[in-house]
């Protein structure tokens, strides 16, 4: 029972982590965050062979899905760094997050909660084929909606380890000990052993 409630609690932690990771890569999609999309892609293939895994009792799919969540942890722990200018980090700098490739900001900087904007008309500081804004009246600044999401990811991550490392522990353990009770061997079909003590008597008439 268990065994059972274990791999059932982390089906439950991949699931939540899939959509988690869906409702990212859309938003990811739309501000055209290159860097976080091929991110998001690489853990929902990750997420998706932990479940495997986690069904059809593969020990080493879980192993490399609890590898993975370790370099998830880093790569929303640099996220949050880079939102919060941790450093030397600059959001104005550096835009790591579209391998520099374009000034697009994340997709919350325009469509936050309560945020109007208001485009700069004539304005000289904005390139070809991009225009300059001012936003204001935000309930909550991108920066720190985008530290929220990565933060629920860290936290779904830690309890995805945990208990990814706790059921593969318990698949190695089953295995180890059906291997010592000889496996299907043990089950084998014997036939009847013929007696070799038959006496011959003679026959007499």
């Amino acid at each position: 029972m268990g065994k059972c409630d274990g791999r059932c609690t982390l089906l439950v932690i991949c699931s939540l982590q899939l959509v988690a990771a869906l409702q990212r890569q859309v938003f990811d999609f739309l501000g055209y965050q290159w860097a976080p999309i091929l991110a998001n892609f690489l853990h929902i293939m990750a997420v998706i062979l932990g479940m495997f895994g986690t069904v059809q009792f593969r020990f080493r799919y879980l192993i490399f899905y609890a590898v993975w969540l370790v370099l998830w942890v880093g790569w929303n722990s640099f996220i949050i760094c880079f939102y919060l200018e941790v450093g030397n980090l600059s959001q104005d700098r550096d835009f790591l997050m579209t391998f520099n490739t374009s000034l697009h900001r994340s997709w919350w900087m325009e469509h936050g909660p309560g945020c109007l904007v208001t485009p700069v008309l004539d304005s000289r500081m904005a390139p070809d084929d991009h225009h300059v804004i001012t936003v204001s009246g935000c309930f909550l600044d991108y920066q720190y909606i985008e530290v929220l999401s990565s933060a629920i990811q860290i936290l779904l991550a830690l309890f995805g380890f945990v208990y990814a490392c706790y059921v593969s522990k318990v698949f190695q353990d089953d295995e180890d000990s059906f291997d010592f009770i000889g496996g299907f061997d043990s089950y084998g079909y014997q036939p009847p052993q013929k007696s070799s003590h038959l006496q011959l008597q003679p026959l007499y008439t």
